[in-house]
């Protein structure tokens, strides 16, 4: 062991690229500095960072990765470097997407509108713009650019660097040529992590290391899903009309043509290219350890098509030479995000890897990490990022389909509601089959085939992309319509479902949640889970099944949210905790006629006075036991049916054949969302790690004559912003889809956080976060979607039913 090793730390950070350093930087600025301790098997930024291009654009439509954009440039134009006296070679260029059909518009039109919100300095301009700053540009076919002129690029090893310094002089204690080869948790808690300098022990262990990272998690028995893909970029030789040019050319993002970006490298060119097919993954095994610094021989073949077509585009580049290939291998998740935060299933363990654009991404989301670790919760929402979004389905031969699948998304529109369809279906429920005849489209949802919509009159049953509404708003409209007039019903298979049972289950989920527990058995109560910063962690249902039986229902993306949360807060409680999302499934019945189908298909008692709203029975269907929830968060008369896997089928088909000469209908996510945003339930985009219930406007959920987790924090936080219902002015061909600016006198105020339109409402709702001052009734607002203002104005109560009389009905629709 070297003399000066330590043997324990409160963290140990292991990986030297971006990303490891970018979190031991930000540990230091977060108070944590001198306890903390970063381990690298190489040289700082010898594994992907040092190869990376390097660019950063504000050009995002994500309002998160956003904030973090616009920090990371910040950062790299000007306050790194003096804070750390380190030069970090800032090229402060600007950039240009390019648009060259309407659907690009359209994306270029939407992320303007989030930009806005987040006080970019961007720009939706013509090709003669485009022009007047990049000469050299063949913009043949080009609709429009979107400017963002405060992007530009910085050099990868510079700019972790002088991270490196800011951390050090916090207290950080930096070893390299450390490799690790082992970590392991003692039974107190503690992460022992073993090197080649000998042995040390932590409070926290994080995991930065990079085409490592998934390796590394084997040897503390997790699976954290990655996949190893290796990307080309080319240096051209000297650019003659680069020599006298006095000034940086701006990025070029060409999506379509080039599948990737143009810019200058000093006075030569650099493209760099995300082939649409044959993408290389690599690695699926393991990196060798010995690998340092490492490249692959360029392959030529697999991306000579964009590669000649980056010539077309750049004229100038035609004759000469390529006087350098950069190849190599970057860390790919199933879906493209990173993955930042808890690892699943323990405690301490923190992932910082899988991110495929370290350089553009990891300050910010390094910062927020470090937030998350030292206070509890981090500042913006990390549903995109938690690693805990994957489940036990994300297998190593899964995890290759879809890295591969999001190499070739990489340059492609992100429509709303984009549909990966490789590696699937991973968990259908029983009902995939009949659904699907019946003209299911599905989505994925932590793994589950959850219906989305259901093709009907000659609708090809696929999806259907566009920024605009489409045929499919039309089939939309009338399973909403149906659930409103008649009765429709829904496989909710994909739901988180846990049973805590136990003597201490109720006292544990008392001081958990800030409502009231339900005290009767069948009793209902909708709750929420906060952090200690008294930030929501997840919003859950709760049905007391039993004495000391309780039964949890959340989002699917919620479950090892949920299951972490209950571990980790549990002590010395006996309290068992059984994940049932599996191996149940769950069936929603809604609409005026539903009583009437559940009636013909059990003998219980389905009046008001047999079976009261918000209440849960255990009931016999077709033969089958099930447990019936009187809840609908489609706000009509309603009930969620949930039983074992085996029982699924045969009740659907009962409740099916029961309601034929009512008018059921089946329906998926898209009605079920509009009629929430028509009842004005906020969903997993309003309730997040970043808001209080305050903040979410859901203090009402909470009761202040009990103590609970975050009560303190949630009872005396500020309120600078507010969750806010608003209606906007319809024009019959955009709705928006979260993230638009708001505008108050023409001055931002905040941001829409969900958008949908409502048919049986004819109007756009949405919720917004807003400063409180824009947040009264009736106040006029602007919302700009796809660039253009729409008005608006803040409602105080639902659009549909706003007394709720209708989930209490107790008349039968028919005679």
């Amino acid at each position: 062991m070297a003399s000066d090793f330590p043997t324990s730390a409160r963290v140990v950070i292991v990986g030297g690229g971006v990303m490891g350093v970018g979190l031991a930087y930000h540990l230091g600025h977060e108070g944590w500095g001198a306890d903390t301790v970063l381990l690298e098997k190489a040289e700082l930024t010898s594994g992907s960072t040092w190869h990376a291009a390097g660019q950063i654009t504000h050009s995002t439509s994500s309002f998160g990765l956003g904030k973090c954009v616009d920090y990371n440039i910040g950062l790299y134009s000007g306050a790194l470097e003096a804070e750390t006296g380190q030069p970090v070679t800032w090229h402060g260029c600007g950039s240009f997407r390019l648009a060259y059909t309407e659907d690009e518009m359209d994306w270029l039109r939407h992320t303007l509108s989030v930009g806005r919100a987040l006080g970019f300095n961007i720009e939706l301009v013509a090709p003669r713009r485009v022009a007047e700053l990049h000469p050299f540009y063949n913009l043949g076919g080009v609709l429009g650019a979107l400017h963002t002129p405060d992007d530009g690029h910085v050099d990868p090893t510079n700019v972790t660097m002088a991270m490196a310094a800011g951390a050090r002089q916090k207290g950080v204690r930096i070893f390299r040529r450390c490799q690790a080869s082992n970590i392991t948790q003692r039974r107190n808690g503690e992460w022992v992590v073993e090197t080649s300098q000998g042995t040390i022990t932590c409070e926290h262990v994080v995991n930065a290391g990079g085409t490592y990272a998934r390796q590394m998690g084997e040897w503390s028995g997790l699976q954290l899903p990655m996949t190893s893909m290796t990307h080309h970029y080319f240096v051209t030789e000297p650019v003659p009309e680069f020599q006298d040019f006095d000034r940086e050319l701006p990025v070029i993002r060409d999506d379509k043509k080039v599948s990737g970006y143009i810019r200058m490298e000093q006075k030569r060119g650099l493209i760099g290219i995300y082939e649409k097919t044959n993408p290389n993954s690599v690695w699926h095994d393991h990196c060798p350890w010995e690998y340092e610094n490492w490249l692959f021989d360029a392959d030529y073949d697999r991306v000579m098509p964009w590669l000649e077509e980056s010539l077309n585009r750049m004229p100038i580049f035609a004759d000469l030479g390529l006087q350098r290939d950069v190849h190599g291998a970057i860390s790919h998740p199933p879906d493209g995000n990173p993955l930042i935060g808890p690892a699943p299933g323990v405690q301490n363990y923190w992932c910082c890897c899988g991110t495929q654009i370290g350089i553009g991404w990891g300050p910010g989301l390094t910062r927020e990490l470090a937030r998350w670790m030292v206070h509890g919760a981090a500042d913006i929402s990390m549903r995109e990022y938690d690693p805990r979004r994957f489940g036990s389905y994300a297998t190593k031969d899964w995890q290759v389909v879809k890295a591969e699948e999001d190499y070739c998304l990489r340059h492609e529109i992100p429509f709303p509601h984009f549909n990966r369809l490789a590696g699937r279906p991973i968990k259908p429920s029983p009902l995939y089959e009949t659904l699907k005849e019946q003209g299911a489209v599905y989505e994925e949802v932590y793994g589950f085939e959850r219906p989305r919509w259901f093709a009907q009159g000659g609708v090809a049953q696929k999806d259907h992309y566009s920024f605009n509404r489409t045929v499919v708003d039309d089939l939309v409209a009338a399973e909403v319509q149906a659930v409103r007039e008649a009765v429709g019903i829904m496989d909710v298979t994909a739901f988180t479902k846990v049973l805590v049972q136990g003597p201490d289950a109720y006292e544990l989920l008392d001081r958990l949640t800030g409502n009231r527990m339900p005290q009767k058995v069948g009793a209902i109560t909708l709750t929420h889970m906060l952090n200690r910063l008294g930030r929501i962690e997840l919003e859950t249902t709760i049905v007391r099944m039993g004495q000391d039986q309780f039964y949890l229902v959340c989002a699917a993306f919620f479950e090892q949210r949920l299951l972490d949360h209950l571990s980790q807060s549990r002590g010395e409680a006996d309290v068992t905790v059984t994940a049932l999302s599996e191996s149940w499934s769950a069936l929603a019945l809604n609409g005026p006629r539903s009583r009437e189908v559940l009636m013909d298909c059990t003998q219980t008692d389905l009046s008001n006075a047999g079976f009261r709203w918000l209440s849960a029975q255990k009931i016999e269907i077709a033969g089958h036991s099930a447990w019936a929830l009187r809840m609908s968060y489609a706000g009509e008369l309603g009930w969620e049916l949930h039983m074992p896997n085996a029982a699924c089928l045969e009740v659907y088909n009962a409740l099916w054949g029961a309601g034929i000469a009512r008018g059921i209908t089946n329906y998926g996510s898209f009605a079920m969302n509009a009629m929430r945003m028509e009842k004005g339930f906020k969903g997993a985009g309003e309730l997040t790690n970043e808001v209080t219930l305050a903040e979410a406007d859901v203090l009402r959920f909470a009761h202040q004559d009990k103590e609970y987790l975050g009560k303190e924090q949630t009872l005396n936080s500020d309120l600078p912003w507010v969750c806010t219902y608003l209606e906007i002015e319809p024009d019959g061909r955009s709705d928006g889809h979260g993230g638009e600016a708001v505008y108050l006198g023409g001055e931002v105020v905040g941001a829409t956080s969900s958008v949908a339109y409502g048919p049986t409402v004819g109007k756009i709702l949405a919720f917004a976060y807003l400063k409180p001052e824009a947040a009264q009734p009736g106040t006029e607002l602007t919302v700009l979607i796809h660039g253009v203002p729409r008005v608006a104005k803040v409602l105080g109560q639902p659009a549909y039913d706003p007394d709720s009389l209708k989930p209490r009905q107790d008349v039968l629709v028919s005679a």
